[in-house]
């Protein structure tokens, strides 16, 4: 570099190295008479609502904030949140889901804004994405039906399938969407989400191996109590959920693009036995992972 740096130079230097990647889950539009009525969603994918008509309401921990004509909402992977709908209420939805092979989530080193104004560009764009990625509509609205393992793999092969031009016009579509938000959005703070940061980034970086969370709190700087409280309170999960539940992501991404045996699969994420691998599976899928391979190929002739 020069000995006097430009002013692009410098902001390049300064800039910090968030990647956007998604890959698209559902889109569509819906309307619904008092009928978007549901608790307890925590799901591993972001949503975006864009409300055309009507008012409704999104509850969460942090507050409860009203949906309304003409603006944009943001949910997060793992914002634990209800619905609430009283009347006649319209809306696009999407759902995306952020690269797998990514190290950390952007959502965990910025504050985005829950909502911004809407205006024609950005209906466009949805409509556009919406032409773009047929069947990816939901057949039913109630989360349970979707909101799972198998639903988010069987869309992810669906992904795949998608032509190479469509697929890049869609990353486009979505990064013009939560640019956005990210015009607004803020660095959390550094005494909590650096500490988080450099776990998350250990445990994507090792997922492979078997993680200990007594390593996770020496790599935090903090003991393994407050380590915990602070990563559940940060992340709505424990340690070792977060980890059991990436590996089971892994492991369905792998079945989906590699093929492996079962028993190849689970020394290839770190478990010695195969046994407890296949408890896991069943437990977080709702099948054991034989029978979601037959299940995933069967799909993919």
């Amino acid at each position: 570099m020069p000995l006097f740096a430009t002013k692009q130079q410098i902001c390049a230097m300064n800039r910090e190295p968030y990647q956007l990647d998604f890959i698209l889950l559902n889109i569509g539009h819906a309307v619904h008479h008092g009928d978007w009525n549901w608790k307890d969603i925590n799901s591993p994918f972001t949503r975006i609502h864009l409300v055309t008509k009507g008012t409704a309401t999104i509850i969460r921990d942090d507050g409860t904030i009203v949906l309304q004509e003409n603006h944009l909402y943001l949910t997060s992977a793992y914002t634990r949140h209800s619905y609430q709908c009283d009347g006649e209420f319209s809306l696009y939805y999407m759902h995306i889901y952020e690269n797998p092979e990514k190290k950390t989530s952007i959502f965990d080193a910025l504050q985005f804004p829950i909502a911004i104004e809407s205006d024609d560009l950005i209906l466009q764009l949805v409509q556009r994405l919406i032409e773009i990625n047929p069947g990816r509509e939901l057949s039913y609205y109630d989360p349970k039906s979707y909101d799972h393992a198998s639903g988010l793999i069987k869309n992810l092969a669906l992904q795949i399938k998608t032509p190479i031009a469509f697929e890049v016009e869609s990353q486009g579509i979505i990064k013009q969407l939560l640019s956005r938000f990210l015009a607004h959005a803020t660095k959390k703070k550094p005494h909590v989400d650096e500490r988080l940061l450099k776990v998350l980034d250990y445990i994507h970086a090792h997922i492979h191996t078997s993680i200990s969370i007594d390593t996770l709190a020496e790599l935090s700087f903090l003991t393994k109590d407050h380590f915990i409280r602070l990563f559940k309170k940060q992340l709505n999960s424990t340690p070792g959920k977060y980890i059991n539940q990436k590996k089971i992501e892994k492991a369905q991404l792998l079945m989906l693009l590699e093929n492996p045996s079962i028993q190849e699969l689970a020394y290839k994420l770190g478990f010695e036995n195969v046994s407890y691998f296949n408890r896991l599976f069943k437990k977080m899928t709702g099948e054991n992972p034989s029978t979601h391979k037959k299940r995933l190929a069967a799909f993919n002739k």
